[in-house]
C-alpha cells in the first residue's frame, strides 16, 4: 500500500519531511534541529505530479523549478505546504486544498514518529508502506528503540554482530564508565543515547583522565540532553580507517539492500557520502548486508516496515564493528533516490552497476543567490547536464548564508566524482587577484 519506493509513480502523496523529528536526537538539541529543519528542501527530488510536500521551512521557488526541470515535473502540478504551527487540522486544510479533494494515497514521512501518525490519521490515510495507521502506530516502539544507542546495542549483540566494548549508563555514572574503559583502552568515545550526524559526542583519551590526575574527568563537556535519567552510551574508540553505512527496506515480503557507501566524517559528525564502497572498501559490503539483513528481520517481526540504515567502522586492518542504525529516511536516502531518478531519465555513463555519487559541502568565495550558483556551475560546465549523465547539483537548495552548499555528484565512476570534486572547490575558491578559476568537466578541455 502506498508508494514505498518514491521513485515510483504512485500517488499522490504527501511528503512529509518531518526532519524536525524526536526519534532521531532529543528536543532539546534545538541548534541541530534547526540545522535540519533547512535541509527539508530536499525532499522535493521525491515529488511526482500531484504531490504535496510538507515541509517545517519554506522551500525556495527558484530551487523548486530548478527541481522540477531536472526531474521533468511540472511545476504547478506540485504544492509546499509550511505547517501553521502546531495546529493539524489546519495543516490538514492546506494539503486538502492542495490536492483539489482528490483522494490522498499515503503520508509518506522521513521519519515514522508521533507526528507523522497523527497528520495521517487526520487526513484518513495510511502511513506509506502500512497499510493502515494503525499498523505503523504499532511500530513506534520498535523504531524509537532502534534510533537509540543504547537500543542498538542491545539488539545488535544479540543478532551477532561485532561491536566495541562498551557500557550504557545514566548521566550521573558515565565518569565512572569512562574511566573504567580508559583503563583498559585508553581512548573513548562518549555518545547521547538519543543523537545522530555525530551531534553530542565526547572523544577522551587516558591523559585527560588517569589515576594520579590531579583533576579526573567529571563528566564536564557532556550535551544538556537527556535529563538526569538520560542514557549515554561509554564505548572503546576504534581506530577507524573507513565509517561506511548499508542501507536496507524491510518489511513482510522481507529484507533487501538498497545500496551501501562510504561516510565523509569531521569529529565525528556527518558531512558527506561517498556510493558505491570505493574498492579498497568494497570486501565489507556483504559483513553489513549480513548484519543489515538480520536487523531487518529483527524490525519486521516487531512491525517494522520501510528504510533504515546501518553504520560501522572499518579498522586499518579490515575490522568492521558494527555503530548504530538509523531506522527511518537518512541523509542519503533521498539523494540517492534523485540519483537513481536522474540516471533513470538521464543518458547515463555509469557502468552495469549504475552511477557513482557523492554529497559534500563547499564554501563560495561569496554568498550567491541560488540561480547565480547554478550559473556559476554550468559556465564552468559541472552542472549536472543530462544529455551526459553527470555533474553537479545543488540538491538541498539555498543555504541560509549564501555560502555553504551542499551538493552531490553524479558520475560513470570513482575518479569521475573525484575529479568533479576537485574541480567544483578549484572553482569555487577565491583566486588570487579576484580572477576566477575556470574549469570543465572529467575529460573535457576548458580555456
Amino acid at each position: 500500500m502506498g508508494r514505498t519506493d518514491p521513485t515510483e509513480p504512485d500517488g499522490p502523496l504527501v511528503v512529509h519531511a518531518n526532519l524536525v523529528s524526536d526519534l532521531a536526537v532529543d528536543p532539546e538539541e534545538r541548534a541541530v534541529l534547526r540545522a535540519w529543519a533547512e535541509q527539508a528542501p530536499r525532499e522535493a527530488w521525491l515529488l511526482r505530479p500531484g504531490d504535496v510536500l510538507v515541509s517545517p521551512v519554506p522551500v525556495a521557488e527558484e530551487f523548486l523549478r530548478y527541481v522540477c526541470g531536472l526531474t521533468g515535473v511540472p511545476r504547478d502540478s506540485v504544492t509546499v505546504v509550511v505547517p501553521p504551527g502546531d495546529d493539524t487540522a489546519e495543516l490538514c486544510r492546506h494539503v486538502v486544498g492542495a490536492v483539489g479533494g482528490r483522494p490522498l494515497r499515503a503520508v509518506l514521512p522521513t521519519a515514522l514518529d508521533g507526528a507523522a501518525i497523527g497528520l495521517a490519521r487526520a487526513l484518513g490515510v495510511p502511513v506509506a508502506p502500512y497499510s493502515s495507521v494503525a499498523a505503523a502506530e504499532a511500530a513506534l516502539g520498535v523504531t524509537g528503540l532502534l534510533n537509540t544507542k543504547a537500543g542498538f546495542r542491545s539488539a545488535a549483540l544479540a543478532l551477532g554482530m561485532r561491536l566495541p566494548d562498551g557500557l550504557v549508563r545514566r548521566r550521573d555514572g558515565v565518569p565512572a564508565a569512562v574511566k573504567e574503559l580508559l583503563a583498559s583502552y585508553g581512548r573513548v568515545v562518549v555518545k547521547p543515547d538519543r543523537s545522530a550526524g555525530g551531534h553530542g559526542m565526547l572523544f577522551l583519551t587516558e591523559a585527560e583522565d588517569t589515576a594520579d590526575a590531579p583533576d579526573p574527568w567529571t563528566g564536564d563537556g557532556l550535551a544538556p540532553v537527556g535529563g538526569p535519567e538520560g542514557l549515554w552510551v561509554v564505548e572503546q574508540r576504534i581506530d577507524v580507517a573507513r565509517s561506511v553505512s548499508v542501507q536496507m527496506e524491510t518489511g513482510p515480503g522481507g529484507t533487501r539492500a538498497l545500496f551501501c557507501g562510504e561516510m565523509r566524517t569531521e569529529d565525528g559528525a556527518f558531512t558527506g557520502y561517498l556510493s558505491p564502497l570505493p574498492d579498497p572498501a568494497a570486501h565489507v559490503a556483504a559483513t553489513l548486508e549480513a548484519w543489515g539483513h538480520a536487523l531487518g528481520g529483527f524490525l519486521a517481526a516487531r512491525g517494522y516496515a520501510g528504510p533504515f540504515g546501518l553504520d560501522a567502522m572499518v579498522t586499518p586492518g579490515g575490522e568492521v564493528f558494527a555503530g548504530e542504525s538509523n531506522v527511518r529516511r537518512t541523509a542519503t536516502t533521498t539523494p540517492r533516490a534523485m540519483v537513481t531518478r536522474l540516471a533513470a531519465d538521464g543518458v547515463s555513463r555509469a557502468g552495469a552497476g549504475g552511477p557513482v555519487w557523492a554529497t559534500g559541502k563547499v564554501r563560495a568565495p561569496a554568498a550567491y543567490p541560488f540561480g547565480a550558483a547554478v550559473e556559476r556551475l554550468r559556465r564552468g560546465r559541472l552542472a549536472y547536464d543530462p544529455a551526459r549523465g553527470e555533474g553537479i547539483v545543488l540538491y538541498a537548495g539555498p543555504p541560509p548564508d549564501g555560502l555553504t552548499w551542499r551538493y552531490a555528484v553524479i558520475a560513470g565512476d570513482h575518479a569521475g566524482v573525484a575529479r568533479y570534486e576537485e574541480l567544483l572547490r578549484a572553482a569555487w575558491a577565491p583566486a588570487p587577484g579576484g580572477a576566477t578559476a575556470r574549469s570543465g568537466p572529467p575529460g573535457s578541455r576548458s580555456g
